[in-house]
């Protein structure tokens, strides 16, 4: 890898989830593709090396021959299965134990959903589905909401990643609670990687810029109106959000702030500079006084 695009990489900036060091931050879903052609051009334009879809989805007595897996090459992609359609701990424990028993993976993507309407994800079955597969040597990345103390609960469970949602499961709202993912950031000791919600290349960098470590994304891309170019934005959406988060954005400010200092400049062709009023002398009823620069990071 080389040039600007990948300098954060090569900074020593890795994800590693599961004692694997991942080269791409963006993970892929199977799911809804128009086809199995389109989706394996998009694959490719999106450089993902995650790859998620669901246990239920496959044809677990023939892995070979799935309609899914068999366009994907096992060597080349970490394969994620998720428990989509499970609605308590126990289903979803059982799909894990499934998939790996096919010999798909041993990662899991805990995925509970108790409202079929919302698919939001069911905070306290999650959490015990969390506790019991780490237990059994699973390395989890529960899917769950946006709320800090949840996201906490689930790392200290042992998840080896969490992954908060930015709207509900294929609406594209975008990062409805921004502040929120950010406090997720902050705490986190382990990777953050925002699932759901997601429409646009501009809801990826937002995210990225936030902190979070990657992005996981299906729905917007299979069913753009171009999916591999879809693909291709967001993989460089990541790319792009990342580098900005670790360069650094200035602090916001209420007022502008010209470029070039006005210190020692005198007027344009030796023109006498006029006053400034309310800032000559004492200051007068007209005077402004300064105010202090926002510290949003």
């Amino acid at each position: 890898m080389t040039g600007i695009e990948n300098m954060a990489f090569n900074g020593g900036d890795e994800l590693v989830i599961g004692g694997r060091k991942l080269r791409s931050r963006f993970f892929l879903g199977t799911g809804r593709f128009p086809s199995p052609f389109v989706f394996r051009q998009a694959l490719t334009a999106s450089d993902a090396e995650v790859v998620t879809f669901a246990v239920r989805r496959v044809n677990l007595d023939y892995t070979e021959d799935d309609a899914i897996l068999q366009h994907l090459d096992g060597g080349s992609y970490q394969f994620l299965p998720n428990t989509s359609g499970a609605s308590n701990a126990d289903e979803a424990v059982r799909i894990a134990r499934l998939a790996k028993a096919a010999g798909l993976s041993d990662w899991i993507k805990v995925e509970i959903s108790a409202n079929p309407r919302t698919l939001l994800p069911d905070p306290i079955e999650t959490l015990r589905a969390t506790e019991r597969l780490v237990k059994e040597g699973f390395v989890v990345l529960p899917y769950t909401s946006d709320d800090p103390i949840l996201c906490k609960r689930l790392e200290e469970a042992g998840a080896a990643a969490v992954m908060p949602g930015g709207a509900p499961i294929g609406t594209g709202l975008g990062l409805l609670n921004p502040y929120n993912l950010g406090l997720i950031v902050e705490e986190a000791g382990v990777p953050i990687i925002v699932d759901a919600g997601i429409g646009s290349a501009a809801d990826i960098v937002q995210a990225m810029e936030l902190g979070a470590s990657g992005i996981l994304a299906n729905t917007p891309v299979a069913k753009a109106q171009d999916p591999v170019g879809m693909a291709y934005a967001m993989r460089l959406a990541v790319e792009s959000g990342r580098l900005s988060y670790l360069s650094g954005r200035i602090a916001m400010r209420r007022y502008a702030s010209a470029s070039s200092a006005e210190e020692g400049v005198s007027a344009p062709f030796g023109a006498a500079e006029p006053a400034r009023a309310g800032l000559t002398g004492s200051r007068g009823a007209g005077a402004v006084a300064p105010r202090a620069e926002s510290e949003t990071p």
